[in-house]
């Protein structure tokens, strides 16, 4: 059962713009969007995000009661609870199911689900975005990475049907994250469902590409890459698998 309350949406622009348009009408939440389809999806640094049928397109708005913590760390607790919900809501689960920082759902080396995390001030109070897509029934062809899809792995549940799984395990991990405070619970839960340590990787952060390994996170759940005998931290920058 989802525990909180979800509106379903035929067609919206973006799940994260409605909930943002929500809160700045007064809604606070916890409130998930669900929309069948987006006209205008939006993934991270200002990509699209194509939004097939059948797929999972859901945000969720709650406010933030501290002064604003670290974007990449809610896009962690999402993560791991995405992953949690995957694998209990299906049978089997996929295999090689895995988390890449800070944002993707992987199987193998293909993504199939992504995260986008917003905030906003509205009316004085800071409220937060949690966008989640997930691939069920199709995957975009993407030029620079490999993507896939749920069905493709025999398993295809339905949005809802997925979307009331992950909002229990948001739930919980958002609990267990405690805005912050409970953040090294939620960083040793992401690390135990993620790439291995030292699986090549380079992050591009716009003025710089780095390749190297990856070294784990640190306390605050920044990425760490060593190259050439030095661990450098990041906490932007699109990350991929090199090849």
């Amino acid at each position: 059962m989802t525990f909180d309350p979800v509106e379903r949406l035929a067609v919206v622009d973006s799940t994260n713009a409605e909930a943002l348009r929500r809160a700045q009408a007064g809604a606070r939440g916890p409130l998930w969007i669900l929309a069948d389809t987006q006209t205008a999806g939006r993934g991270r640094s200002g990509r699209s995000w194509s939004s097939e049928t059948g797929n999972l397109h859901a945000s969720l708005l709650f406010t933030l009661t501290l002064p604003q913590p670290m974007a990449y760390q809610r896009a962690l607790v999402a993560g791991v609870a995405v992953f949690d919900a995957l694998q209990g809501a299906l049978h089997p689960a996929p295999a090689w199911l895995r988390l890449k920082w800070p944002n993707d759902i992987l199987i193998g080396d293909a993504k199939t689900g992504g995260i986008l995390i917003e905030s906003s001030v509205a009316g004085g109070t800071l409220v937060a975005v949690v966008g989640i897509g997930l691939n069920v029934a199709a995957a975009p062809h993407l030029p620079d990475r490999a993507t896939t899809h749920l069905s493709a792995h025999g398993v295809s549940p339905g949005p809802r049907l997925l979307l009331d799984a992950i909002a229990e395990h948001m739930r919980i991990w958002l609990a267990a994250w405690d805005q912050g405070r409970g953040f090294p619970a939620v960083r040793e839960a992401w690390l135990n469902r993620a790439l291995p340590i030292g699986e090549r990787l380079s992050i591009n952060t716009g003025s710089d590409c780095a390749l190297g390994t990856f070294a784990g996170l640190d306390p605050e759940g920044a990425l760490l890459l060593e190259s050439g005998g030095n661990v450098r931290r990041f906490t932007f920058g699109d990350v991929s698998l090199a090849r």
